[in-house]
């Protein structure tokens, strides 16, 4: 089949939310310093502060699959752009330490959300030969908003807004929420989902228009892969029969985290300063770190479907692990700082064709459409959980050794390469369907 404007569509615009988890998931990284300032914070407390939007990730993506099951994809995505839009507004007007932990909290409901929402909504309207560059244009979606959150941040520090200046850059992401909140009134319900509530009808009109050639027999496999003329459209998922994709979602979710990624991209600045770097260099620095992220996404989305996603899981593996070691090496020894860069930039390059641009195409892929929202919850809690734990202590453990975190996270990706050569199976070229059968789900 030939890829459609009205799917093409509907990708773009639930990749929105991805955008907005990208953007609000970097831009703390050039206001820790002023916020450090404003609010007297330790390197304990600022660890609080950055992590304060990483605890309400955990509960958006542990609960988000619950609107989504029941109200559906689109509508609890809708509540997602509001969530959004509040924090934004809240950072920008927060008046005291707590006003602004809550703003960022509600932001990170939003983020946890999407992570769960909007993969999963992307993979249910794609066809199997298009799903993995179609949800990857969600991880797409979220590099492009670090970059723009680096950019952003660069250019809100250049116009010398001066104490007032943190709450510009966290302030701005208001405007790209109140466009998600708009854009998701023009987009479909998803055809899964529709058909999981028994409006049958509805969800062929879906993969009609979405350019399914066949969507008469696709309508029929999915309805009987949900069993939903049966009434069993919904099971627990720790069950034993699901055994297998959970440990799959739980695995792919820590070691997503487990690389140090997003410690990296929350004290990026802080990073750099340490190892001698100015204000403005630094800002500099991390905008050709997330431009690096950007390419390293498109070309993943080019071959996702054609090397597949394990193989993109292994080279990532020995690479970032090599890129982290080297980093790990350069603080041991405090030697050959300009190296420090063009490491980053490798182990952001690594991340980005491996782990970034699979974990939720991946967490889209391995559960059946019944327990999909719990399996993809579950998957992305993971994520967030270990986020939060690893964020929260890098500022401290940094303090006393700016080398110990970065050779926890290059031995924590040999182990990665070990799991996944072993027990990791490949998904590309099938259908959601068929993923069901071959993980002997039945």
């Amino acid at each position: 089949m030939q890829i459609n404007s009205y799917l093409i569509k509907s990708t773009v615009v639930a990749a929105l939310g991805g955008l907005l988890f990208g953007f609000d998931t970097a831009v703390i990284a050039g206001a820790t310093k002023a916020l450090s300032s404003e609010y007297g914070l330790s390197p304990a407390s600022l660890g609080i502060t950055v992590a304060s939007a990483l605890y309400g990730t955990i509960i958006g993506a542990m609960f988000a699959g619950i609107p989504g099951d029941k109200y559906g994809r689109r509508y609890s995505l809708r509540i997602l752009a509001v969530l959004y839009f509040l924090s934004a507004l809240g950072c920008a007007f927060a008046w005291d330490w707590n006003m602004f932990f809550v703003s960022r909290f509600i932001g990170g409901l939003a983020i946890g959300g999407s992570s769960v929402l909007g993969p999963m909504y992307i993979a249910e309207i794609a066809p199997a030969k298009w799903r993995g560059r179609l949800v990857g244009f969600f991880q797409f979606n979220i590099v492009f908003g670090i970059l723009l959150a680096y950019f952003s941040n660069y250019l809100v520090g250049m116009a010398n807004f001066g104490a007032e200046e943190w709450r510009w850059k966290l302030g701005v992401a208001a405007v790209p929420a109140a466009l998600f909140l708009l854009m998701l009134f023009s987009i479909p319900e998803s055809p899964r989902w529709l058909a999981k509530m028994r409006r049958v009808d509805e969800a062929g009109e879906v993969l009609r228009l979405t350019g399914e050639p066949n969507y008469r027999a696709e309508l029929n496999d999915i309805v009987t892969s949900i069993d939903a003329e049966h009434g069993h459209g919904s099971e627990p998922l720790f069950g034993w029969k699901y055994r297998f994709p959970v440990f799959l979602a739980v695995s792919i979710g820590m070691f997503n985290q487990l690389s140090g990624i997003n410690a990296i991209l929350y004290y990026l600045n802080d990073i750099f300063a340490q190892a001698g770097f100015s204000k403005v260099s630094g800002d500099l620095q991390a905008v050709a770190i997330g431009f690096t992220n950007l390419v390293a996404t498109m070309i993943a989305m080019t071959v996702i479907d054609k090397i597949g996603r394990r193989t993109m899981l292994l080279v990532g593996s020995v690479g970032t692990a090599l890129c982290l070691a080297g980093v790990s090496w350069i603080f041991s020894t405090q030697a050959n700082q300009h190296w420090l860069v063009w490491l980053l930039v490798g182990f952001i390059a690594f991340f980005a064709f491996s782990q970034g641009a699979v974990i939720w195409v991946y967490l889209s892929e391995v559960f059946p459409t019944r327990v999909r929202a719990k399996g993809q919850s579950l998957g992305s809690f993971t994520h967030w959980a270990m986020n939060a734990i690893i964020s929260g202590v890098f500022p401290v453990i940094a303090a006393s050794s700016g080398a110990a975190p970065f050779m926890f996270f290059a031995a924590m990706m040999v182990v990665q390469f070990g799991v996944v050569l072993l027990w990791y199976p490949e998904t590309k070229g099938h259908t959601l369907e068929e993923m069901q059968h071959k993980l002997g789900i039945s």
